[in-house]
C-alpha cells in the first residue's frame, strides 16, 4: 500500500504536521510490515503562510532523521516511514499578474468587451473582492475560492507537482500495490472550502482517464469549525476571514458537498469541536501560525484508519465522539492502546534524549571521552573507546566502532536533538486548546526537557493515564535506563545505534 496526502490551505498544513509526527511513531505502519511510504502535497495560494511554514519546517526535521537512520536498519517503529514531499503547489503558480480576483478573470477587459459577463461579475463580487490582493490566500471567503479554483482544468494537472503526483500512483497501481489518497481541509474559511471538493473530484476524473480509478480509494477529512478569533476594529471595510460566519459557511458547504462529493469519495471523514478555541487574529502570510489542536491529531489517525483499514462500503462515512466535553484523554481516541503507545514511546524517547544523552555527549566532549567512559560505562558499547577492553562490546571490535569526535556523529546529535524538541513542542501546544483540559501527557514535563531541571523520577509521569504500580515506577527512571543501556545488546554502533536502542529502552 502507497498512501498519498494533500492538505489545502492552513489547516490543510496543520493536519500535515500531525501526519508527519504520526509518521514518526510509526502509527502509519501496518502490523507485520517493516515500512511505508507516504507523499505529501500541500497546496495554498498563501505560500509563506505562517502554519504552512511551521508543518514544512517539521517535515524537513523529520526527512533528516529519516535519512540518518534508515542507514541501519533495526526493529524499532521510529522513523520507518519514509515520507516523499511534492511540495507546494499554489492555485496562482502561473499566474504573472497581481493575485487579485479582477485581474485572474481579466474583468476590466470583460467590462468593455462583454459588459453582459462584468455586469454579472459586479453582482458575484464586490469591488473590494475584486480587487483584495490574495496573496495571502482566499481570506475565507470560500466564494472567491471557488471561482479561482473553477479555473482548474484537467489539462493542469500534467504540470508539476501534479503529474509527479499521478506518475507515482500509475507505478505503485502497476507494481500491485493499492494507492490510497486523502485530502484535507476546512469547510469554514476560503482555501479548504473551495479547494477540496474541486481538487478532489479533478483528480478523481484524471484517475479515471487514466484507467485508474477503480484501483484507487480516495477520502476526504472535512474540518468543522474547531477554532475562532476576534478581528481588530477597523475603520473602513476590508475582506478577511470572519469567525462568526463559519458556521454559516460550514452549513452551506455541507449541501453542497451532499451532492458533489458523493460520487468523489470513497470515505468521508467530519471532524470538529464544539467549543472555538481562539487564536490571534491574521489576515495571512507569517503572523498566521496557529499552535496545533488536538482536532488535527484526530485528522492524523482518520489516515491511519483509511489507509491501514477495509473499507466498509455499507457505512462510507465515519464519526467519533468523546465521552465529556471540554475534556480529552486516551480512552477517547481510536484505538487506545496503539495510539497511546505510539505516541508515549517517542515523547519518552524524545524527554530522555533533551533531558540527559544530548547533554551527557556535549559533556563526553567537553571531558574527554577517557574521562567520560568510566562515569558512563555505556558510551563504549556505540563509540570507539579509547581504553578498555573490546569483550565489553558484545562482539563490536574497536575497527568497527564509531568514532564519537568524527563530525558525522556530531551532527547526528544535533539532527536528532532538533526533531526531539520540535516533537514534544507539537505535543507540548496541543495540550493549549482554550477551554479544553487535555490530559494524554503531563505538559509541564514536554516543555522543559533541560538537563539541570529534570528529577529523574518524573520520567514515569509524562504518559497521564498510566497504570504502574510502585516498584515498576520506581525503576522507570532515567538512571534505569542508563543501567539497560549498559547491558542491552546494541542495536547498532554510533549515535544512530544509541538512539535506535534507547528508543527500544523507552517503550511504556
Amino acid at each position: 500500500m502507497s498512501l498519498y496526502v494533500i492538505g489545502i490551505g492552513g489547516t490543510g498544513a496543520k493536519c500535515l504536521e500531525a501526519i508527519t509526527n504520526l509518521s514518526a511513531t510509526g502509527l502509519l505502519i501496518k502490523p507485520g510490515q517493516t515500512e511505508q511510504t507516504v507523499n505529501l502535497l500541500f497546496i495554498d495560494a498563501d505560500e509563506t503562510n505562517g502554519s504552512l511554514e511551521r508543518a514544512r519546517n517539521s517535515l524537513n526535521l523529520y526527512q533528516q532523521n529519516h535519512s540518518l537512520l534508515s542507514s541501519n536498519r533495526a526493529p524499532v517503529p521510529w522513523m520507518q516511514t519514509q515520507i516523499k514531499s511534492l511540495n507546494l503547489w499554489s492555485p496562482f503558480s502561473r499566474t504573472s499578474t497581481d493575485k487579485k480576483l479582477g485581474n485572474f478573470f481579466g474583468y476590466n477587459t470583460l467590462k468593455q468587451n462583454t459588459p453582459p459577463l462584468g455586469n454579472l461579475f459586479d453582482v458575484l463580487f464586490t469591488e473590494s473582492e475584486r480587487e483584495v490582493a490574495l496573496d495571502v490566500g482566499f481570506r475565507g471567503r470560500p466564494a472567491i475560492g471557488s471561482a479561482v479554483m473553477s479555473q482548474i482544468d484537467l489539462q493542469r494537472l500534467d504540470e508539476e507537482p501534479w503529474r509527479t503526483l499521478i506518475e507515482r500512483i500509475q507505478g505503485d497501481a502497476g507494481g500491485g500495490l493499492a494507492p490510497k489518497v486523502i485530502l484535507y481541509g476546512s469547510m469554514f474559511g476560503g482555501t479548504g472550502a473551495s479547494g477540496l471538493p474541486t481538487l478532489g473530484r479533478l483528480l478523481a476524473n484524471k484517475l479515471a482517464r487514466t484507467g485508474l480509478k477503480d484501483r484507487v480509494k480516495i477520502a476526504c477529512v472535512f474540518l468543522l469549525p474547531y477554532f475562532g478569533f476576534t478581528p481588530p476594529v477597523r475603520g473602513t471595510e476590508e475582506v478577511y476571514a470572519r469567525a462568526d460566519q463559519f458556521l454559516l459557511n460550514t452549513e452551506a458547504a455541507l449541501r453542497y458537498y451532499l451532492t458533489q462529493a458523493e460520487r468523489v469519495f470513497d470515505t468521508v471523514y467530519l471532524l470538529g469541536n464544539q467549543s472555538l478555541s481562539q487564536v490571534e487574529f491574521s489576515v495571512g502570510k507569517q503572523s498566521q501560525r496557529n499552535k496545533p489542536h488536538f482536532v488535527e491529531l484526530f485528522a492524523a489517525l482518520a489516515a491511519r484508519h483509511f489507509s491501514l483499514n477495509a473499507l466498509n462500503e455499507t457505512s462510507p462515512i465515519f464519526l467519533i465522539s468523546r465521552q465529556q466535553q471540554g475534556r480529552l484523554n486516551w480512552r477517547d481516541l481510536p484505538e487506545t492502546m496503539q495510539v497511546k503507545e505510539g505516541l508515549g514511546n517517542a515523547a519518552r524517547f524524545a524527554y530522555v534524549w533533551l533531558a540527559n544523552i544530548a547533554p551527557e555527549l556535549a559533556r563526553a566532549k567537553s571531558v574527554g571521552i577517557n574521562r567520560f567512559q568510566r562515569e558512563a560505562p555505556w558510551f563504549i558499547r556505540f563509540f570507539q573507546p579509547n581504553t578498555g577492553t573490546i569483550e565489553r562490546m558484545m562482539g563490536l571490535g574497536g575497527d568497527q566502532m564509531a568514532d564519537f569526535n568524527d563530525a558525522k556523529e556530531q551532527a547526528a546529535i544535533v539532527t536528532i536533538s532538533d526533531w526531539c524538541k520540535d516533537y514534544l513542542r507539537w505535543l507540548a501546544d496541543f495540550h493549549q486548546c482554550e477551554g479544553e483540559e487535555v490530559m494524554l501527557f503531563k505538559e509541564s514535563l514536554l516543555t522543559k526537557p533541560t538537563g539541570e531541571q529534570i528529577i529523574p523520577d518524573e520520567l514515569s509521569q509524562i504518559i497521564l493515564g498510566m497504570e504502574q504500580d510502585r516498584a515498576k515506577q520506581a525503576n522507570d527512571t532515567i538512571s534505569k535506563l542508563r543501567t539497560n543501556l549498559d547491558r542491552t545488546p546494541p542495536l547498532g554502533k554510533g549515535t544512530i545505534g544509541l538512539a535506535q536502542t534507547l528508543y527500544a529502552l523507552c517503550k511504556p
